[in-house]
């Protein structure tokens, strides 16, 4: 199986079935080993060990590319590591609005992980929707790529401007779940659905599931048009997002606490969306090679975190002040 292109042209797979279900076996390898075996129980999840997940989910990312380069070649390799890096940094955005949302319905920090474990899942089937859908799309309909690079244009413009703060207590699908699906305020446990009073009904944590996943729609708009524009070929869009999206619970338990520390890291993200969307536009016409796309996506992720983080020094450690002499 190799990868076919012509010049200025997208990668196009000859993938078989053996290849899908060797991913799909993949992924839920990993989702049983990570729900079964690495958190079968309920715990506080410490910085530390979060890193080394983080580090490992990132590294099976990576690795992943490897398996592409020598089933497809290196033309591939690169939509795949553009698509993951993408999809990477645009859902740091999506991890912020966790905190948010967790920290707001006060969810202990014990069953945090399993919420995020069944919010990743519910992400990864409505990712493969939108991605199986936006190809065929694009594929009937090529001027849709102009479209789609117009919208993430325009996300991209209103993100620089910065958003309103989000706030779970005025979500309007909140309250309509509470107004549908029979609740009780208390938790048990990590239980989504509990018994009260002899009849079955949704504890805490469903409520906060469904407001995730949601979110987590509403992300996908944008995080999908970004990769079908490095990228048409469903099973390098797919896998690229499945691995970036994969290692989300162990990052948010690195970043939820220290979000202050990355003041630029949305006008970042803003930029990355921009010229995604400007290659979209241009598409019909010019392919931008994608080793410069994932240069240039790698380089604005690097000089927002390392401008956020001296941003970040200078504030909390300031110059001395000397005393002026002409005082004394």
């Amino acid at each position: 199986m190799i990868a076919t292109s012509e010049s200025g042209s997208f990668v196009s797979l000859d993938v078989g079935v053996g290849v899908w279900v060797f991913l799909s076996a993949l992924i839920a390898a990993l989702l049983l080993i990570d729900l079964l075996v690495v958190h079968r129980k309920s715990h506080v999840i410490e910085t530390r060990r979060a890193v080394i997940e983080s580090i490992v989910w990132i590294s099976v990312g990576i690795g992943f590319a490897i398996f592409i380069f020598a089933q497809f070649g290196g033309d591939a390799t690169g939509e795949y590591l553009s698509a993951y890096l993408i999809e990477k940094s645009l859902s740091i955005d999506n991890v912020f609005v966790w905190s948010v949302i967790l920290t707001h319905y006060r969810v202990p920090e014990q069953y945090q992980h399993r919420v995020l474990f069944w919010g990743i899942f519910g992400a990864l089937a409505m990712r493969l929707g939108f991605i199986l859908a936006g190809v065929a799309v694009i594929e009937r309909f090529e001027f849709t790529m102009v479209l789609f690079g117009a919208f993430l244009l325009w996300t991209g413009a209103k993100l620089f401007k910065g958003d309103d703060e989000f706030d779970p207590a005025e979500s309007k699908p909140m309250k309509l779940f509470h107004r549908v699906v029979p609740s009780v305020d208390q938790l048990d446990g990590q239980k989504l659905i509990t018994r009260h009073l002899g009849r079955r009904v949704a504890t805490p944590l469903l409520a906060v599931l469904v407001l995730i996943e949601l979110t987590d729609l509403l992300f996908a708009v944008d995080s999908v048009p970004a990769v079908l524009a490095i990228s048409r070929e469903q099973f390098i869009a797919f896998s690229s997002n499945a691995f970036a999206i994969l290692g989300l619970r162990a990052l948010y338990f690195v970043l939820a606490d220290i979000r202050h520390r990355f003041e630029y890291l949305e006008q970042g993200i803003a930029a990355i969306l921009v010229f995604v969307g400007v290659k979209m536009s241009i598409s019909p016409w010019w392919h931008l090679p994608t080793f410069i796309s994932l240069a240039v996506i790698a380089v604005i992720l690097f000089v927002a975190i390392m401008w956020s983080l001296r941003h970040t020094r200078i504030h909390e450690h300031p110059a001395p002040q000397w005393p002026d002499e002409s005082t004394h």
